[in-house]
């Protein structure tokens, strides 16, 4: 019982640690000045470019460290696939940043439920309950009154007003409908194929090194975001941290899943976005309307209420989560 308590202390602790220490960076590359010029960083592809490098390398030494096959397990474009969906999700979560707070972008991550659910029905042929779109419903609900009404002093170093809004929440849909399409689309290939977690991961963001250093190129950035790092090494110091959180993550969330399973690790995400938005409060000095408070005491219950009721029902961890907690790990 003590080694159980352990483990889920281990679990816990790593998650959030981790995972708060990402959103704090996040948050910081992209709308915090650097410099006495006060410059800010705005090539979200290179962010993504040197998180994906560092997690494709971690994920081929645990590999070749287990001597496990290297070799892919699904055609390479199926890979690519999930690679694409997922550099498109993570692109729109850096973007959306620079025209809403951390604690706006946090809490409409809760959303997903809808997406996940059109996609898992389309891709993967699920079903759902009437009470999976009723909690759906009010999570929705919930983030819209929050991101609608804003405080006054929350303002954007990109943008204002309704300006603003509009761009936060067109690239917070394109971050849910991706997201909702990586997750199902790899899920489906871990029931299609004996394909082991680090295989994927490494084959993923194998990929995605090659498309965002594409993408970069295409846009002309690769030079000007180097220049950037190199004249503000605390930017390229917060980067190297940011993606070395974002990998380590990555293993406690396969642990947790693998020891504790999908409801227990829903339950720790839904803590940990709790945690995030007040520290992200805290930290960046971000005001709260009492709308928005309204809005965050609507998702939060339904999102427990949900781990609540599924908890008395014990369905098997295959089962649709419809946050999407039931999904293989993901990079961040």
């Amino acid at each position: 019982k003590e080694s159980k308590v352990f483990k889920m202390l281990f679990a816990v602790t790593g998650i959030m640690s981790t995972l708060l220490v990402y959103g704090v960076l996040q948050e910081k590359i992209m709308k915090v000045p650097y410099g006495p010029e006060k410059e800010f960083f705005k090539y979200s592809l290179f962010v993504v470019f040197c998180n994906r490098i560092m997690t494709s390398a971690v994920s081929a030494g645990i590999l070749l460290a287990n001597r496990k096959s290297i070799e892919p397990v699904a055609p390479l474009h199926k890979y690519c696939v999930v690679s694409i969906s997922n550099i498109l999700t993570t692109t729109c979560q850096y973007e959306a940043l620079k025209y809403v707070s951390f604690p706006v972008q946090t809490l409409a991550k809760c959303a997903k439920m809808i997406p996940v659910m059109i996609w898992g029905t389309a891709i993967m042929r699920k079903t759902y309950t009437g009470r999976d779109y009723l909690f759906a419903l009010l999570v929705t609900i919930g983030c819209s009154v929050f991101i609608l009404f804003q405080a006054d002093g929350d303002k954007s170093p990109y943008s204002s007003g309704r300006e603003s809004t509009v761009w936060g929440v067109s690239f917070m849909i394109g971050y849910l409908g991706f997201d909702g399409f990586t997750s199902t689309f790899q899920d489906k290939l871990f029931k299609g194929y004996d394909m082991e977690i680090h295989n994927q991961i490494f084959y993923t963001t194998l990929c995605s090194c090659v498309i965002s250093l594409t993408g970069l190129i295409l846009q002309g950035n690769v030079f000007v975001a180097l220049d950037f790092v190199l004249r503000h090494k605390d930017c390229f110091t917060d980067i190297i941290l940011l993606s070395t959180v974002a990998t380590i993550s990555q293993f406690f969330i396969s642990y947790t899943i693998r020891n504790f399973g999908a409801l227990v690790f829903a339950t720790i995400m839904t803590t940990r976005q709790f945690v995030s938005i007040l520290l992200s409060c805290v930290w960046f000095a971000h005001p709260l309307s009492f709308e928005q408070v309204i809005g965050a005491v609507i998702v939060f219950s339904s999102l427990y209420s949900k781990s609540f009721l599924r908890s008395k029902a014990k369905p098997p961890i295959s089962q649709p989560m419809g946050n999407g907690a039931s999904s293989p790990p993901r990079m961040n």
